[in-house]
């Protein structure tokens, strides 16, 4: 969708009544990098321009100032005006800094010309403007994307800067991937607003990782489930081997002759079972070690995640 049809759908929406505010032009504040807004009777015309066009996928002025636009795009003149041009009016002395701004829909005679803007008697609408009251209009035609991110793209550098909360990059916008978006949102001053927009694409791209404190760093996981199974095994693995290599197995062994099972008549057939008894408490031992090895291995990886800022 372009801007202006995304405007276009917007038609309708109000200030809130009394001292109530309207959640969804306190988006649009928040769209374009102005969460600390807090009510909608700020002026409002160039977050609802901006938020348009960042739906849209381009990247806006990001600022309230409706006179930012003068900047934005590339001049157009009145007479090869387009449905959709970005228009900037004067408000007040034509010399100062207070304006509007909306977007282009038709003229209207030789003296005004009919827009689509927000904050228009506190809604959004199409009104008449005078053309003596115009400054400029702009056209997106030198505008760079505003680089939004798909879930997955966001999800995968998240994870890439150290926002293991995200879970798997499966590119779908889960309570785990809005819990990152804040934490990412929350470390680099970005409105808390758990979107994918065009303002958190660009500070993702930019973004250095994650610190960890130095406490973590040193650290071990408190309460850790695989900290304490691995150092269990730890244990009864020590204890299997000290015993296996002690052959206190081997009376146990005498006692298995009376009782041999397929696998035993294998070993007789091969001539083996001569030096089997010998050799069963070394297996025992190598495999009591070998789950020892892995234990410690996990042990090791649980704590490196945790000094990394892995795992939470």
């Amino acid at each position: 969708m372009t801007p202006f049809q995304i405007a276009q759908s917007y038609i309708g929406t109000t200030e809130g009544p009394d001292a109530a505010n309207n959640p969804t032009i306190l988006g649009m504040y928040a769209t374009v990098g102005h969460d600390w807004v807090e009510h909608d009777a700020v002026a409002w015309c160039a977050a609802f321009v901006g938020h348009c066009i960042e739906q849209a996928g381009l990247r806006s002025t990001r600022k309230l100032n409706a006179r930012s636009y003068l900047d934005w795009g590339v001049p157009v003149e009145l007479s090869e005006a387009q449905e959709g041009d970005i228009v900037v009016f004067s408000r007040g002395d034509p010399s100062g800094w207070q304006g509007h701004v909306a977007f282009f829909v038709r003229p209207v005679g030789d003296a005004s010309i009919a827009v689509l803007g927000g904050n228009q008697g506190d809604a959004v609408n199409v009104k008449r403007y005078a053309t003596s009251r115009l400054l400029g209009i702009r056209r997106a035609g030198n505008v760079a994307p505003s680089a939004t991110m798909s879930v997955y793209g966001v999800q995968t550098r998240l994870r890439a800067l150290g926002y293991h909360e995200v879970g798997e990059a499966d590119g779908l916008l889960g309570p785990r991937t809005r819990a990152a978006i804040l934490a990412f949102r929350d470390d680099n001053a970005l409105p808390l607003i758990p979107i994918i927009d065009g303002t958190l694409s660009d500070a993702l791209q930019n973004a250095q990782p994650r610190a960890v404190s130095k406490e973590r760093q040193t650290g071990v996981p408190v309460n850790s489930r695989i900290i304490a199974a691995s150092n269990a095994q730890i244990g009864l693995g020590l204890c299997g081997a000290v015993g296996s290599m002690g052959s206190q197995i081997a009376p146990a062994l005498s006692e298995a002759e009376n009782a041999r099972d397929v696998t035993s008549r294998v070993f007789v057939a091969l001539g083996l079972d001569a030096w089997l008894p010998a050799a069963l408490p070394w297996v025992g031992a190598a495999v009591f070690i070998g789950l020892i090895l892995y234990a410690v291995k996990a042990r090791s990886a649980r704590i490196q995640d945790h000094r990394t800022g892995r795992t939470l």
